[in-house]
């Protein structure tokens, strides 16, 4: 769909601004998908939508014509990155005073747990402490986690954009699609199967382990996780 046209994309880097609105143009179906992911945190769509498009041009200003990699597999961080820098200057991913309140007191009880047992609750013990949904636990621990740009510098001897440390190399940049196209599949499954990818693959947590956060048998979560796999596998290859 994002084809490369490397003659706009020389005219471009040469200060042609039509060749530069033209690739915009081409490409602002790439842009739209990645602002999508954005949606619903306080920003308006359109403001993230132009900023999107100012990593898109700086991506192209920094774009090799010699690399063997699309347009939209070298863009993609660069959108990323100035969406999220934006972000993070305009202060975290705007979050509700109700969610922030209940991240505090999750805290609070994780906390006190891990010092009189020496080991981690669980977010099943925590709901029931607090009487609130697990998915609600869930997302209010989520959001607790910090926003990163990929522009920051880095620490220690190396102190380079975390940017310009991602390699070009076709297969690698490619994984940056896959991962894109994995999200939103992962964000359509269902509430249930959703918090089983999340406990298995981003939790570390044996099947067992998510049978009881869940309060169903070990054979349960191994049959939806294979089924989910499944699905999601012949969805990214078809």
């Amino acid at each position: 769909m994002y084809e490369n046209n490397l003659a706009d994309i020389e005219k471009a880097q040469k200060g042609n601004n039509e060749a530069m609105e033209r690739l915009v143009e081409n490409n602002k179906g790439l842009i739209w998908n990645i602002v999508k992911r954005f949606m619903g945190r306080g920003y308006e769509t359109e403001d993230l939508y132009q900023i999107g498009c100012m990593g898109f041009i700086k991506a192209m200003k920094r774009f090799d014509t010699s690399y063997e990699v699309q347009i939209s597999t070298y863009a993609v961080p660069y959108i990323l990155g100035e969406i999220k820098r934006y972000i993070r200057d305009d202060g975290m991913i705007k979050v509700s005073r109700s969610t922030k309140e209940l991240a505090m007191k999750i805290l609070e009880i994780q906390k006190e747990y891990l010092n009189k047992t020496g080991e981690e609750i669980t977010i099943l013990q925590i709901s029931k402490i607090l009487k609130v949904p697990k998915e609600e636990i869930t997302y209010a621990l989520d959001c607790l986690r910090p926003v990163t740009s990929i522009y920051e510098e880095g620490s220690g001897e190396d102190s380079r954009n975390r940017i310009d440390k991602i390699p070009c190399k076709k297969d690698e940049a490619s994984g940056i699609i896959d991962r894109i196209a994995l999200k939103q599949l992962i964000e359509n499954l269902e509430d249930r199967e959703k918090q089983i990818i999340l406990l298995r693959f981003y939790k570390d947590k044996t099947q067992s382990e998510v049978a009881k956060v869940l309060g169903i048998t070990q054979v349960q979560v191994s049959r939806i996780e294979k089924k989910i796999l499944n699905s999601m596998k012949s969805k990214l290859t078809c």
